[in-house]
C-alpha cells in the first residue's frame, strides 16, 4: 500500500551544494546522487535525534531499506544550493516509512521527492524485530 504524499513543515532540513561527483553525462545531478542525498539527510536526522551509527551498533539492530520510491521532478546542476528535507511518516513494529523532498530554494523548484520503506532488523540474524519504544519516541514530531 502506497502512503499518500504530503509535505511536512516540521521536516528535518540539511542544506547542501551540488558537487562535481554528483553530475552525470547529461550535466545534471544523477539519480544515484539523489538517492545518496536522501540517505545523507536520513543519517543526519537520525544522528540529530540521538540515534547515531554507534548507537545502532550498541542496540544490536538497525534499519535496512526494503524499497525506494523516488519522483524526479526537476534537475539540479553543479553548484546549485539545495535543501534536503526528511521526516518519518510511519513507525510501527519493525517497519518505517521515511519521506524526502529535495528543493532548490533560490527558485522554489522541487527537484525530487521520495519515500523509503525501512525494516528494523537484528544485526546478528538480519531478521526483522520490533523497534524499541525509545527509538519510535525519538522520531515523533
Amino acid at each position: 500500500m502506497r502512503p499518500k504524499w504530503t509535505s511536512n513543515p516540521d521536516a528535518f532540513e540539511l542544506p547542501m551544494v551540488v558537487l562535481p561527483e554528483d553530475i552525470d553525462g547529461q550535466g545534471i545531478a544523477s539519480n544515484i546522487a539523489v538517492l545518496a542525498w536522501m540517505n545523507r539527510v536520513a543519517i543526519a536526522h537520525s544522528s540529530a535525534v540521538g540515534w547515531t551509527v554507534a548507537r545502532y551498533r550498541q542496540e544490536g539492530a538497525w534499519f535496512v531499506v526494503r524499497r525506494h520510491e523516488i519522483d524526479y521532478l526537476g534537475s539540479a546542476r553543479l553548484g546549485d544550493r539545495l535543501l534536503l528535507r526528511s521526516w518519518v511518516g510511519f513507525m510501527k513494529a519493525a517497519s518505517s516509512h521515511r519521506h524526502h523532498e529535495i528543493l532548490r530554494p533560490s527558485d522554489g523548484t522541487l527537484i525530487a521527492r521520495g519515500m523509503n520503506h525501512w525494516a528494523w532488523v537484528s544485526a546478528e540474524t538480519g531478521r526483522p524485530q520490533r523497534m524499541p519504544p525509545e527509538l519510535i519516541d525519538a522520531f515523533r514530531p
